[in-house]
């Protein structure tokens, strides 16, 4: 699928690996739907390996919602700690410190965050990050640099607060 950068005028369906295919931060992200300046959703389906997580960090323009399709991954936001599974959905409101680490040996999960327009999006931030790939394939694991992850997310409207959950025992 090629990229779009506007607002779509007509519904459309994607299948679970049609996409835009990011290799992202050490899993894979398959960007679902992409709003335009004038629109508000972003849709990103990701893959991650047992033991990923993102920064502790937090959203100032969007809320995050997320659904588990396959897997148990471990959450906290604010003062909160719960564990989701298959069919789990979370609700993480913008301005709430959030974290979450995947404990399956892989996790399926979709993400919708929405922004107002010419705000920052999260959308955004994954592509900086990311690198295209025309397969729907987990990365290769490699080095992350903390500074540039912090600096893409700064540019888009997130907050990084902390480093990524403990590795798992």
């Amino acid at each position: 699928m090629t990229t779009n950068h506007t607002m779509p005028t007509t519904p459309y369906a994607l299948d679970r690996d049609e996409g835009d295919h990011l290799h992202f931060l050490n899993h894979l992200a398959t960007v679902k739907v992409r709003p335009g300046e004038t629109g508000a959703m972003t849709a990103i389906e990701f893959v991650a390996p047992r033991g990923f997580g993102p920064p502790l960090h937090l959203h100032h323009d969007e809320d995050e919602l997320m659904v588990i399709l396959d897997g148990e991954i471990a959450f906290q936001s604010g003062d909160t700690e719960f564990t989701g599974t298959t069919g789990t959905t979370v609700f993480l409101p913008q301005g709430v410190p959030h974290t979450f680490q995947v404990l399956s040996e892989t996790a399926r999960f979709s993400t919708v965050t929405a922004a107002s327009p010419g705000r920052p999006r999260f959308d955004r931030m994954v592509d900086t990050l990311g690198q295209p790939t025309p397969a729907a394939t987990l990365p290769d694991p490699s080095e992350i640099d903390p500074g540039r992850v912090a600096a893409a997310c700064g540019a888009n409207g997130i907050e990084v607060l902390g480093p990524p959950p403990s590795p798992l025992n």
